[in-house]
């Protein structure tokens, strides 16, 4: 079966443990969508990994692992990451880049850095990687991909179209200094050298002799994150959700048989935006320091609250889950009580709401409507089946299938690779 990995909150709900454990059966393992403003960690033998732009699928021996057109690319960020694995040992000789990834040029992150830095209302709270103004030159057709470092004829004709029109905005818009034609020559020729050993042009014959093999499509940051069905505007500039797993790869809908979403026994964001069950209390405080909740690319301390089942049932269904996989269960081994979101109560009307309602904005006048469940007081990390993890810990995990109408077919107890039980 091919499997697509789908983050089902807000992004850092532990995906790459997930991917890296599904990776074992698959033979082809491809990001989708996203840049380097996503951070997967992945423990083995208590040796931490963390990527970024890498499908964590890389760690395996003999698995082609394949970043698809659908991501943007900081070359400078590419380059640090490969040597990382490299220092490590790992064999990246297996990694292949689509030539039609977009990059991510010095430009992009000096206007994602002014634009953060100088916006009070309507920050958004962005990683400063340069990701959504790439994504804005992608869609307005001024961007450069992959393929074009290795034609100078293509790069000459589509630089002279993209500097004037950028050289404008970048002066007169943003105050920033103009790149001329030969900066932006020497910095290509730069890139080429990145790439070239791992930017594959046979992109198709690879998708083609994978037709009939395993593959596991891997996304970034989460549902609630995408650029359409997401918190809009406080949202990544990308499709996250299952059906980006088509347009970011190269494959066709009809090559995705199961969509996993991997959701966290509770809630994290990291960045603005409205975030109904935040705990901004000494309860979220002690999520954080047991969950260790703070940004793998940023570092910054993650806003954390209880499970919402609201948000959750909205990902099941525009983020076309079939299955979750749950994460940090084990947070909640020394909690006496556990609290669940399943609807929201506008505090003007009284009005309740089941369905997710999508303008963000009115967010703010918004309460959660909760249910307790009694906690386990036991520690499960070392728990490798369902049935053994105790009654109060299989009746919170039995009442949010309840709740989202599909399986949570994973549980994971712990980081490290063994730590997770498939039920």
């Amino acid at each position: 079966m091919n499997k697509v990995v789908v983050g089902a909150q807000w992004g850092d709900e532990g995906k790459a443990k997930i991917t890296d454990l599904l990776a074992q059966d698959a033979d082809l393992i491809i990001r989708y969508q996203g840049g380097c403003n996503a951070g997967h960690t992945v423990v083995v033998d208590n040796k931490t990994f963390k990527f970024h732009l890498v499908p964590s699928g890389i760690l395996y021996e003999g698995k082609d692992c394949f970043i698809g057109a659908g991501t943007v690319i900081l070359p400078e960020y590419f380059e640090e990451e490969v040597q990382g694995l490299i220092n490590d040992g790992i064999d990246v000789s297996r990694l292949k880049v689509s030539p039609l990834a977009s990059i991510t040029m010095p430009y992009h992150t000096e206007v994602d850095g002014y634009t953060e830095n100088t916006s009070t209302k309507g920050k958004i709270g962005t990683t400063k990687k340069g990701i959504g103004p790439t994504y804005t030159d992608k869609y307005a057709r001024i961007g450069l991909k992959i393929q074009d470092l290795y034609s100078l004829d293509t790069l000459e004709e589509k630089l002279d179209v993209i500097l004037p029109l950028k050289n404008k905005t970048l002066e007169k818009v943003y105050g920033l200094q103009p790149y001329t034609k030969e900066k932006v020559l020497e910095l290509c020729q730069k890139y080429a050298k990145i790439f070239e050993p791992y930017v594959c042009f046979e992109w198709q014959e690879l998708l083609e002799k994978s037709r009939n093999k395993k593959v596991l499509f891997e996304g970034a940051q989460g549902v609630m994150l995408d650029i359409d069905y997401g918190t809009y505007p406080f949202v990544t500039s990308s499709n996250p959700i299952g059906g980006g797993a088509a347009t970011g790869s190269g494959f066709g809908p009809k090559m995705i048989d199961e969509v996993i979403g991997v959701a966290k026994a509770y809630v994290t964001r990291v960045g603005e935006g409205p975030f109904v069950t935040e705990l901004s209390n000494e309860i979220g405080d002690r999520i954080r320091e047991v969950g260790h909740e703070y940004g793998v690319t940023t570092g910054r301390p993650r806003r954390c609250g209880w499970f919402d089942a609201v948000t959750m049932r909205y990902a099941v269904l525009v983020g076309g889950l079939t299955t979750v996989a749950l994460t940090k269960v084990d947070v909640f081994d020394r909690f006496d009580e556990i609290k669940v979101c399943t609807a929201y109560k506008d505090n003007r009307n009284g009005k309740i709401y089941k369905s997710y309602p999508t303008d963000v904005y009115m967010h703010k006048y918004l309460e959660p409507v909760y249910e307790t469940h009694k906690g386990w007081n036991e520690d499960i990390t070392g728990i490798r089946e369902y049935s053994n993890l105790p009654e109060n810990c299989r009746k919170y995990l039995a009442r949010l299938e309840e709740l989202l109408e599909v399986p949570v077919s994973i549980v994971s107890v712990g980081p490290d690779r063994e730590q997770t039980i498939f039920k």
